[in-house]
């Protein structure tokens, strides 16, 4: 497994992080013991970066988490690195209600996550949101404490722009910043992606697949399960769809020539774009995930990254990458 190092204070970890989030919510049933196999099998293949959120399933994905590093051997718990998400505010039907990143919650989240994961540490911990009411200051700041006292090992940062990101950095030593960051998602090239590489700091780039949109598997018939977040994705509907699927078809056509798959093709673009990324890919299954490591093996040269941008060109898909409501909290 080729290794990265997240920015210049953050940990080694994998070329490829493993997502969890879809074992757990937003999209449709999963199967628990799949989903443990796939962490498994993950940590054998040298997979030592896992991303969660304690709010993915209410605290569902931390356990399930939790479980498989109790029963994967002792050497592959030991290489596991666990980034943990936390902040966001849900309700028992399942709604949200904000973000809360005052010190005394960062620190209640992260006392929770400890307990429901097993751990003694948390390797990597971010609030997935600015909080609007509070300043990243004192946030970060109460980060900073936990890391101090050893519950932590490195503060990241998720989906902030680049005054944030600056004012992070100055209060304490940031490793990563998760955000999404795809074929069809390039907003971080403007001035979020120079702003990380200036401070080195990293990216672990989430969405690389467009939550399975460019995977090359998605079509448009399929009919989305019950607590599928894609069913209101405007990316996934009417126009938008056939438009966002027509660009994978383009793509598809310089994956067959290369004789690996779309997925491949796209996972291999987004490592191919610094040192400093490590993309976040969601297998759910031990196929996907199998399929997504495939890509460390893929070989951009110029004219295959040529033909990708002139297939996929920035700005290319249709619709926004959330609802209009949760487009409202990204301050990126």
């Amino acid at each position: 497994m080729r290794t990265r190092t997240l920015g210049t204070t953050g940990p080694q970890v994998s070329a490829l992080g493993l997502g969890c989030m879809g074992m757990s919510a937003l999209y449709g049933e999963a199967d628990r013991a799949e989903s443990v196999a796939t962490i498994h099998a993950a940590l054998e293949a040298g997979v030592t970066l896992l991303d969660t959120g304690d709010f993915y399933g209410m605290g569902h994905n931390e356990m399930l988490i939790g479980e498989a590093l109790r029963t994967a051997s002792a050497a592959r718990r030991e290489q596991a690195l666990v980034s943990v998400k936390f902040g966001a505010l849900r309700d028992p039907d399942g709604g949200w209600s904000g973000y809360d990143g005052r010190p005394a919650a960062v620190k209640n989240f992260a006392a929770y996550s400890l307990q429901r994961l097993g751990v003694d540490h948390i390797d990597v911990y971010r609030i997935a949101r600015l909080d609007p009411d509070v300043p990243i200051e004192e946030t970060v700041g109460a980060i900073a404490e936990l890391v101090e006292k050893g519950y932590v090992r490195h503060i990241g940062l998720s989906e902030v722009g680049a005054d944030t990101i600056r004012r992070a950095a100055a209060t304490a030593p940031i490793s990563d910043l998760q955000i999404e960051y795809s074929l069809i998602s390039r907003g971080i090239e403007d001035e979020i992606l120079p702003t990380t590489r200036e401070l080195g700091i990293g990216i672990t780039a989430y969405g690389v697949l467009s939550r399975g949109l460019i995977s090359g598997h998605f079509t448009a018939d399929r009919q989305l399960g019950a607590g599928d977040f894609r069913a209101m994705s405007p990316r996934f509907q009417g126009d938008n769809l056939r438009h966002n699927l027509n660009l994978v078809e383009a793509l598809r056509k310089i994956a067959e020539q290369k004789g690996v798959s779309v997925a491949q093709i796209a996972i291999a673009w987004a490592l191919s774009r610094g040192e400093d990324i490590v993309p976040l890919v969601g297998a759910r299954r031990r196929d996907r995930l199998t399929e997504a490591l495939g890509a460390l093996d893929v070989t951009l040269d110029a004219a295959d990254l040529a033909a990708i941008e002139e297939a996929v060109p920035p700005g290319a898909a249709a619709g926004d990458r959330y609802p209009a409501a949760q487009m409202a909290h990204l301050e990126s």
